[in-house]
């Protein structure tokens, strides 16, 4: 009998023992998110308006989800190298990425690119609802957009307009600009709208077709000229500003929306946690307001799902991938 229970209880040790490591290795493969720190990486240069608009909303969600969340830019070929590598990120929550009408629209008609900007991409939240503005260096010749139009006929090929890029939002308004106005310039590319912005101001380059997020803020110190909003309505930050109807070139519309994205496969509950992370800050008050003086406008709650970010940018795919074509807009 001895002999037996000696027997049973070595085997009762074992499998308690191989229990035990189960139960410890369990946590350790299945921790809560977020468990680690998260990558929000920025496709442009620091100081940019999509470089702002997520250094804004990263520290409320850092807050809301308990956890750090380093800003990392990675700039260049117009926001296509962050966008490769948020693709062949591992889908674990611990990258995601900030974008917009630009990089998951407009990429994909210009650039043959290793990924797909719409199914390489988990949606998690539409954030902003932006427009672009025609702006000038302060001490150019013309006060309104007819007279930026007549000065640019006057000087064909010799203006510099400046973009964060080939295929840029900026260089796509740009191209249409001209189309409309029978104006030719020349595309300056920056490795961001913050450093071309920068340029503007000194004197550097003649014009920019630019985000209001990065634009505003030197327009209201006196820096630059602004000439029209690419939109149907006056910015609410703005008033002053005439629309592209008002100012001489009507339907010269450009919405510049941005979103959140994460790598495809990313499960759905990291997913919805961190829309709901993103909905929280989006109420925020200091939030709203630091969105609105950059001339940003906060999408509807129920167009902040991401299966409204899903409907949007596919809508917006459909929409501006044959008129970027038929236009035969290329990387320069």
């Amino acid at each position: 009998m001895w002999g037996l229970w000696a027997g049973l209880r070595g085997y009762v040790i074992v499998v308690c023992a191989l229990v035990g490591c189960a139960s410890w290795a369990t946590p350790a493969s299945a921790q809560p998110f977020p468990s680690r720190p998260i990558t929000l990486m920025v496709p442009f240069a620091a100081g940019g308006p999509t470089d702002t608009l997520a250094r804004i909303l990263s520290e409320r969600i850092a807050a809301e989800l308990h956890t750090t969340i380093v800003v990392e830019n990675v700039a260049g070929a117009s926001g296509s190298i962050a966008g490769a590598r948020v693709a062949r990120a591992a889908p674990d929550g611990t990258t995601i990425t900030i974008g917009h009408w630009g990089t998951h629209v407009l990429n994909g008609a210009i650039f043959k690119l290793p990924y797909d900007v719409v199914t390489d991409f988990e949606p998690v939240a539409m954030i902003a609802l932006g427009t672009q503005l025609i702006v000038g260096r302060k001490t150019l010749k013309a006060d309104n957009l007819k007279e930026l139009i007549a000065w640019l006929k006057e000087n064909p090929g010799k203006a510099t307009a400046g973009t964060a890029g080939a295929g840029t939002g900026a260089h796509v308004a740009g191209v249409f600009f001209k189309e409309k106005t029978g104006t030719d310039f020349q595309f300056v590319p920056y490795r961001g709208a913050g450093p071309a912005m920068i340029d503007l101001v000194a004197g550097q380059i003649d014009v920019m077709f630019d985000q209001a997020s990065n634009s505003l803020p030197q327009y209201k110190n006196g820096a630059i000229k602004a000439f029209a909003v690419t939109s149907p309505t006056r910015l609410a930050s703005a008033p002053d500003i005439p629309t592209v109807d008002e100012a001489g070139l009507p339907g010269l519309y450009i919405s510049y929306w941005h979103g959140i994205w994460a790598p495809k496969n990313t499960p759905k509950d990291i997913v919805t946690k961190f829309n709901a992370a993103i909905v929280v800050a989006l109420a925020d008050p200091s939030v709203k307001q630091r969105f609105a003086e950059l001339g940003q406008e906060i999408p509807p709650l129920e167009q902040q799902s991401p299966a409204a970010l899903a409907v949007f940018q596919k809508a917006e795919t459909e929409k501006w991938w044959p008129i970027v074509k038929a236009a035969d807009i290329k990387p320069e």
